[in-house]
């Protein structure tokens, strides 16, 4: 996965990262030489020394990046805004070794929306993955669970896998496919 067009970065911390796609964790010592090969959604996708880990956005820094904003609730939010920022944030969900986002994958069955009685939101978020035994597939539902709980007003953000239908590549948007060269 190691390209001319990845870019060398001396880790300026130690940091926990995640084996792609082992799903493991594995802390890599501050001065270690990595490179970055996928920098999408706040996360990163690194090599080093003949494996791929993924990075998280909130440990941006010891690769020398900012981190990723948190998003933006406008005051007194319609539901539909509301519902258009989780759209946003699940865009900016990455799988570690496809640069597509997860909505475009066709991974996001939908996602309900409860309003608790001191007007804060619970979000359940129906999702699959691209095979049942992904062994990314806990990073992915972590991902998306900690990009919809930094939403204002989230009080719970859950995930629920489902695997009925099963996902295939007919679920992908246009974009996915030309992206992935499938079109």
């Amino acid at each position: 996965m190691f390209s001319q067009d990845s870019e060398p970065a001396v880790l300026k911390r130690d940091v926990t990262a995640i084996v792609v796609p082992a799903g493991m964790e594995i802390e890599l010592r501050k001065g270690a030489l990595v490179y970055i090969t996928q920098a999408m959604g706040g996360s990163f996708t690194i090599y080093h020394e003949g494996s791929l880990f993924r990075v998280s956005g909130t440990d941006a820094d010891a690769l020398g990046k900012e981190p990723m904003e948190p998003p933006v609730l406008p005051q007194n939010a319609t539901d539909t805004e509301f519902e258009e920022i989780i759209w946003d944030q699940l865009r900016t969900v990455f799988d570690p070794e496809i640069p597509v986002n997860i909505v475009d994958l066709g991974l996001i069955y939908g996602f309900d929306v409860e309003k608790t009685a001191a007007g804060q939101r619970q979000v359940m978020v129906h999702m699959t993955l691209t095979a049942p035994g992904c062994g990314m597939g806990e990073i992915l539902v972590e991902d998306v669970r900690d990009k919809i709980a930094i939403i204002p007003t989230v009080e719970s953000a859950e995930v629920e896998l489902v695997f009925d239908p099963p996902w295939s590549r007919e679920m992908m948007t246009e974009a996915a496919l030309l992206e992935l060269g499938m079109m």
